[in-house]
């Protein structure tokens, strides 16, 4: 059995590709910035003096960790919409990355949190600062210095999972690429197109974390 590859049929389409390639760029941009603050607060919680906030950000984190993504997407999705909050397909796609990479993102900048010598904290307090204070201006920064290629990695994995999206029906990539093979019947040749174009964005963002991370980080070896 022989299959020969046809991908001029799939020129047509190139737009199709184009626009979907943009929004999953789109939803990578705001889920990555919007996760990882939403991580950084939530670590910060956990670590807080305060019982409740503790408890809030611990049960945030321990529902999403153990919930599968596409049911968090559908929950948001179908089920708020049941309480009144009525959100677009892009919207609460949106949501459901920023909410899912915020609760990875906490563990790991806690780890890093963590592994911040006790003297750091009693320095700071020391020069008058509140605990605040030492936590974003002497604890977070190499705490992110550490975590640096796990947090690298977790956006990247955001970023592989947003075609997770396209179940209800966001027009990224994956959409794209299933829409395309619908009308082409070019099953083999379009989600190969989607997979090289996923294998690209992966390896890019991998490049601009490193490039953040040499302008960011005075030593980039840790």
């Amino acid at each position: 059995m022989s299959y020969q590859l046809d991908f001029t049929n799939l020129i047509p389409y190139l737009p199709q590709f184009a626009a979907g390639l943009w929004t999953t760029v789109e939803l990578t941009l705001i889920s990555t910035f919007g996760g990882l603050l939403l991580g950084t607060l939530c670590a910060q919680g956990r670590i807080s003096q305060e019982a409740w906030l503790r408890t809030c950000c611990s049960c945030y984190v321990e529902v999403i960790r153990n919930t599968p993504f596409i049911v968090q997407l559908f929950f948001i999705f179908f089920g708020l919409p049941a309480l009144g909050f009525k959100l677009s397909a892009w919207q609460a796609g949106t949501i459901a990355m920023i909410i899912n990479l915020g609760a990875y993102s906490t563990e790991i900048i806690r780890a890093g949190i963590d592994a911040a010598p006790k003297g750091q904290w009693e320095a700071g307090q020391t020069l008058g600062l509140t605990r605040r204070q030492v936590f974003w201006h002497i604890i977070l920064p190499p705490a992110y210095q550490r975590v640096y290629p796990a947090i690298v990695s977790q956006c990247i994995i955001v970023m592989l999972g947003s075609a997770v999206v396209s179940q209800i029906s966001v027009e990224e990539l994956t959409f794209s690429a299933n829409f395309i093979q619908s009308r082409t019947f070019l099953s083999f040749e379009s989600y190969m197109i989607a997979a090289l174009v996923y294998l690209l964005l992966a390896i890019l963002m991998r490049q601009t974390f490193a490039l953040i991370k040499r302008i960011t980080f005075k030593n980039p070896s840790l």
